[in-house]
């Protein structure tokens, strides 16, 4: 009976987290859009610090794959469905960036090594998944819209202030929220 309540517990939690990443992955891109409106800068600031991305490493960090490649692929796709954003020849791209950021920090939490070196593969193996997926949009869809030089370029460098911003955020809320998950759970 206890192992019962505990599994419902478990799941309830998970669904919890994934909806929560999945709010925070949609709403969080908005502030940072309208800090850029009002800055000046327009939609740079969302480009360059990749707020969507927190809220998925997170829920990949704290719940495992399955919530993790979940919050990620459906986070772009609800974010498109209410406001429009990612941009829809963009959409493709990142509901496969972010579900392999969920899925590999989930999937990476069941090993040992230090929470850092977890973001680090994470992060790499994210990168490594849009741009593939760019290069397969260029070469088997002859996707006019993105040349090969400047689409992995960008691919790369786009968010490198969003990627210093997950490396100080990231261990820091993922062992926060896991000490408060252990107190609860």
């Amino acid at each position: 009976m206890q192992k019962k309540i505990t599994m419902k517990k478990n799941i309830s939690m998970k669904a919890v987290l994934t909806g929560s990443a999945i709010l925070a992955a949609i709403l969080l891109p908005q502030l940072f859009h309208a800090v850029g409106v009002l800055s000046g800068i327009g939609s740079a600031a969302g480009a360059a610090f990749l707020p969507m991305h927190i809220p998925v490493l997170l829920a990949g960090f704290l719940g495992g794959p399955l919530v993790g490649i979940l919050a990620g692929a459906l986070s772009p796709l609800i974010s498109f469905w209410i406001s429009g954003m990612p941009a829809l020849p963009m959409l493709p791209f990142m509901m496969i960036e972010l579900g392999i950021y969920g899925l590999t920090a989930g999937l990476l939490t069941k090993t040992k090594l230090p929470l850092f070196v977890q973001l680090l593969l994470t992060q790499i193996a994210g990168r490594a998944a849009r741009i593939a997926a760019g290069l397969i949009s260029i070469y088997l869809f002859d996707n006019p819209t993105l040349t090969v030089a400047s689409a992995c370029w960008t691919f790369i460098t786009a968010g490198a202030f969003g990627i210093l911003l997950q490396w100080a955020l990231i261990p820091l809320f993922t062992k926060y929220l896991k000490g408060i998950q252990e107190r609860y759970v």
